[in-house]
């Protein structure tokens, strides 16, 4: 009785372990469950010989799409931030210099990203080497201790690290400081940083373990720092602190001639306290609604701004964006780009491929259950410029100022449907002035402090 009883154990158990596996009965199975006959062998030989976006296109959607919109915000000048991670910079920088073009009458007048981004790599190198001695006594394998070494530097960053680089070092024109080889294509240059920041974070962590003082392993950070700076200015040229700058108009005519500083260029033309003039939203439909979000470490500089947003649904955050395109005030965005994109023609939406017709199987998952399996997020940031609204004045399709240059999409731009902006936007940064009240009232309240860690941590690219 007792070895029936251990035999018929056994072979449950085997069984279940069969069920965990791929065996070779459920190989069988899975062989059989396919079979490739007429037209399933002449649609496998078509999935294997090309590409799926070519075969997968909606073909009623393969026309001329329409390019006309009862509201735009004029724009001139399409960036390009070729092989590199800066949208967010690049995106944030276009909305300050629209209100600058338009007031002088400017050309295709571009703010410096170097510039700009120089200051950001030192804050971001100095905020790790800080965070690393804040935590310096916890053991390397913590969980903050691990997404610091695994997430030392980026060249990706979010509107609140532009402002804050913004606010403390001013801006230039992109004559004073132009773009270097580095700056645009930071693989490289990133890697090797990246490399010497961990190294240092070794460092810092040894010399906490030996019980150096805070006096001696500061004074050790600020060493680290001029190596930090040296990188930098080699690969980027040493910023100018004052230079001299003549103003001209779209004609060509001179409107003035001065000498400045970063900071007086940034005060006599963006001149506006940017940190208190915009709030964020975002649409994460995973979370509950209406509450203000922090992410702990997801800001630029040590002294700089965590990202704070105020969770909100689509449709208050399509109003806000209309109010504002209607006042010819772009808006930095942020979505997951590449998904339902026809990147050639510029024009992206949700049923611009029939993926599922060429498996014969569905994707169903939506918004909120995409971010929770890390299936979208926040990919990278452009400037809401356009939008087209029905007689009722709902709106219908969106457009973006991009910054991969004019040859790519639609001119440099791309063309969102309404649908489209619905299941990919993430971000839009707002002027207060366009939010309504009772969003204003509830971006003060105190915010639910999220990890590191959190899918919501998402660095534009």
């Amino acid at each position: 009785m007792k070895r029936t009883l251990f035999v018929l154990l056994a072979a449950t158990a085997i069984n279940a372990m069969a069920q965990k596996e791929i065996t070779t009965d459920m190989l069988r199975d899975l062989r059989a469950s396919y079979k490739s006959v007429g037209a399933d062998k002449a649609l496998d030989n078509a999935v294997a010989a090309n590409d799926l976006k070519v075969l997968a296109l909606n073909t009623e959607s393969n026309t001329e799409f329409d390019t006309h919109f009862s509201n735009k915000v004029n724009s001139k000048g399409i960036t390009n931030q070729k092989g590199s991670g800066r949208c967010w910079l690049f995106s944030a920088l276009n909305v300050l210099r629209a209100p600058m073009i338009a007031k002088h009458n400017l050309g295709a007048f571009t703010f410096s990203q170097s510039y700009c981004f120089f200051y950001d790599q030192l804050e971001k190198s100095n905020l790790f080497l800080q965070a690393i001695i804040d935590n310096g006594r916890k053991p390397i394998d913590d969980r903050t201790v691990e997404w610091l070494l695994h997430n030392p530097m980026s060249d990706g960053g979010t509107f609140c690290g532009a402002i804050d680089v913004i606010t403390k070092y001013g801006l230039v024109p992109a004559e004073v400081m132009p773009e270097t080889y580095s700056a645009n294509y930071t693989s490289t240059y990133s890697m090797l940083l990246k490399l010497k920041l961990r190294e240092y974070a070794l460092t810092l962590r040894k010399m906490i373990a030996d019980g150096k003082s805070d006096k001696q392993v500061l004074a050790k950070k600020k060493e680290m720092l001029t190596v930090i700076y040296k990188m930098l200015a080699r690969s980027f040229g040493q910023p100018p602190q004052q230079f001299t700058y003549t103003l001209r108009d779209k004609d060509g005519n001179t409107i003035s001639t001065k000498e400045y500083t970063p900071q007086s260029f940034y005060a006599e033309y963006v001149g506006k306290d940017l940190k208190g003039s915009y709030l964020m939203f975002m649409n994460d439909p995973s979370r509950e609604m209406y509450k203000t979000y922090e992410i702990d470490l997801d800001r630029h500089s040590y002294d700089g701004t965590n990202w704070v947003f105020l969770n909100v649904p689509m449709e208050d955050i399509k109003q806000m964006a209309i109010q504002s395109i209607k006042d010819s005030t772009m808006l930095y965005m942020s979505c997951d780009v590449g998904k339902c994109n026809d990147s050639k023609r510029g024009y992206s939406d949700p049923d611009i491929y029939n993926y599922g017709d060429i498996f014969g199987i569905d994707f169903p998952m939506n918004k909120a259950e995409r971010i929770s399996t890390f299936a979208s997020s926040s990919t990278h940031a452009m400037t809401l410029m356009a939008v087209d609204l029905d007689e009722q004045g709902n709106s219908k399709k969106w457009m973006v100022e991009n910054s991969w240059g004019a040859t790519s999409g639609h001119n440099g731009y791309i063309i969102m449907s309404d649908k489209w902006l619905d299941e990919y936007l993430f971000r839009l940064v707002v002027e207060r002035q366009y939010v309504p009240e009772k969003l204003t009232e509830l971006s003060k309240q105190k915010p639910i402090l999220l990890p590191a860690w959190d899918p919501l941590f998402s660095l534009e690219q």
